[in-house]
């Protein structure tokens, strides 16, 4: 039994979860929705054998019965469009944009308990990338004080909709990093790079603790990121833990699969891979419904 997935919007996100997709014997891909005859990304899709339309929200409801799961990989804006519609046509949602609308999901930390949510929040690349570290190190330091959080990306992983939703990135990272680490005072800073050679995707985090306990932090970020390598194998320390006049300090690089893009764009992949790895989790609590 396979989870029927349709995906709307064509862009690099949108591609890069259709490889996903296709690549997973429990997913199948009905439709991917554009808004453009012209859409590459379409062009992308049928080339893979995939139904397309280039009507995007309208041409979904044209086979509401063909999916039970939209990836919603637009923008901002039109995910709060997209998701009243299809909730109340009984569709579940993985939103991969910077939308602040749907449970917020971290699937390490907290992918089980939402395999049945009705809009799942990715919330953002920056936010997959810094919050697992984030929440280890406000896990063996309950006197976390201020957490900051700075990605860089490279120009080409960065498509319209990301630059056009570079405030709705910094709101739902921010409200993210609280809710999973308890701490009130936080930052989110994005670096879109235009170096050539590309730049991998890198994501520091900082902790303003007074007293720390590197043990446990050491033990608890190992955790964190061997969970996280589950779904993305490409992640990675690639500074230790420092600590130094309070300031603690960490630092990820994420390797993409190279499914869509080149495997810089560790952007792209780490919140592609989880949102994926939500969709196997949701058709996993699905056949154990139908077994029970």
């Amino acid at each position: 039994m396979t989870l029927k997935i349709a995906i709307i919007g064509s862009g690099n996100i949108g591609c890069d979860i259709l490889c996903k997709v296709l690549a997973h014997p429990e997913l199948e891909c009905t439709v991917v929705a554009g808004r453009s005859l012209s859409s590459s990304g379409l062009a992308f899709a049928r080339e893979r054998g995939v139904s397309t339309t280039a009507d995007g929200i309208d041409g979904l409801f044209a086979r509401i019965n063909d999916f039970d799961v939209v990836f919603d990989a637009t923008s901002a804006a039109d995910h709060e469009a997209h998701a009243p519609r299809l909730i109340e046509a009984g569709k579940a949602i993985i939103n991969l944009t910077p939308a602040s609308l749907g449970v917020l999901c971290v699937p390490s930390l907290n992918g089980v308990a939402l395999a049945d949510a009705n809009n799942i929040n990715m919330i953002t690349c920056g936010g997959q990338a810094s919050i697992p570290l984030a929440a280890a190190i406000a896990r063996a330091n309950p006197g976390v004080r201020y957490i900051e959080v700075v990605s860089s990306i490279s120009a080409q992983s960065a498509g319209p909709a990301t630059r056009r939703n570079l405030s709705n990135y910094i709101t739902t990272t921010e409200n993210a990093l609280s809710h999973f680490t308890g701490c009130n005072s936080v930052k989110a800073i994005l670096n879109i790079n235009p170096a050539k050679p590309n730049v991998y995707m890198q994501t520091a985090v900082s902790a303003l603790i007074e007293h720390v306990d590197l043990p446990a932090t050491r033990r608890e970020i190992e955790r964190a990121v061997a969970q996280v390598q589950s779904a993305v194998p490409g992640y990675q320390v690639i500074v230790d833990l420092h600590y130094s006049e309070g300031r603690l300090f960490t630092m990820v690089r994420v390797e993409g699969a190279g499914d869509f893009l080149d495997p810089s764009a560790g952007n792209l992949d780490i919140i592609t891979a989880t949102a994926t790895h939500m969709a196997v989790l949701m058709a996993r609590g699905r056949v154990a419904e139908c077994a029970a």
